[in-house]
């Protein structure tokens, strides 16, 4: 089944190339089915690339998906055309005013700062503080993870001298998560940050369950006892050549960043990259909408609460 979008949506003539089933509006309301509503906070400052990535990790289940997507009312976005935000996107404050079957809280490039020094950071605690009565489960991605775990836990990320960028190898310590179905001992998680979460001080919160980490990049899959709500330190939604656009952006910079670690094939950046963690992307995000989502939400919204 497919994610329900707006039909003018950029994304859709992307997805639809790929072969990926989606739906508009007015074919919808034609089935007889309630859909998941999931929201999207998008903190990604190329909003649509981020659109359509995580729009093609929800297209593969069986369910119909009603997707909001929301921005930050006090933030100005200097990557993305105004048009398309007032097209496309609901403020924060309109998406408190609702309930969600599930939201994603994206990263973003804001992980060198101090928390309270971003400048929608007021704004984002609203955002989490009111999803713990009013979205049944939240997943937060690298930054908004780390997010997460501070405003709601108080754990605090650390910062690194040397950026991780690459492909890094991230091991299994719950299989019997239902999260966790179908990964394998050892799974490959696109990284981008400069920043980790200490595996040992979520271990000692006894309101978190360490799912995944990693020896390199700390803590990769953790979530609330609850089940509620899901933190992936990583960015297994990544589209194959993201990271090489990363790497050629920081070059032309002159930020002399290092060649992404398990990426280019032998190491070099003019040889082709290919995906090694795609089929672990789908099973991730179709275990997150199946198990923690629509088996687990009330058929009636509004029955929603903390």
């Amino acid at each position: 089944m497919p994610i329900k979008i707006d039909a003018d949506l950029p994304a859709r003539e992307i997805l639809t190339k790929e072969n990926i089933f989606v739906m508009t509006e007015d074919r919808a309301k034609q089935q007889q089915i309630r859909p998941l509503k999931i929201a999207i906070v998008n903190l990604m400052p190329t909003k649509e690339v981020t659109e359509t990535q995580l729009l093609r990790m929800l297209s593969n289940t069986p369910l119909q998906i009603d997707i909001s997507l929301v921005q930050m009312k006090g933030h100005t976005s200097k990557n993305t055309a105004k048009n398309h935000l007032d097209r496309f996107y609901i403020s924060s404050d309109k998406l408190r005013t609702k309930k969600f079957d599930g939201m994603i809280i994206t990263g973003a490039p804001v992980e060198q700062l101090p928390f309270e020094e971003v400048d929608y950071w007021n704004e984002l605690c609203k955002i989490m503080d009111w999803a713990r009565k009013n979205v049944f489960c939240t997943l937060y991605i690298c930054w908004g993870a780390m997010a997460g775990l501070y405003h709601l836990y108080g754990i605090n990320k650390h910062e690194v001298k040397e950026k991780f960028s690459g492909i890094y190898k991230s091991r299994l310590l719950t299989p019997k998560d239902p999260l966790m179905r179908g990964f394998d001992d050892y799974f490959p998680v696109p990284t981008s940050r400069y920043t980790y979460i200490s595996s040992e001080e979520v271990k000692k919160c006894r309101d978190l369950v360490l799912l995944a980490d990693s020896e390199k990049t700390g803590v990769t899959i953790s979530k609330s006892k609850d089940g509620r709500s899901i933190f992936m330190t990583g960015h297994l939604e990544y589209d194959t050549d993201t990271l090489a656009g990363e790497y050629k952006r920081d070059l032309k910079k002159g930020i002399n960043p290092h060649l992404p670690q398990n990426y280019f094939t032998d190491d070099d950046p003019s040889k082709p990259v290919y995906s090694t963690w795609r089929s672990t992307a789908h099973l991730f995000y179709s275990n997150w909408l199946n198990y923690y989502v629509y088996q687990e939400t009330p058929y009636r919204l509004k029955e929603i609460s903390e």
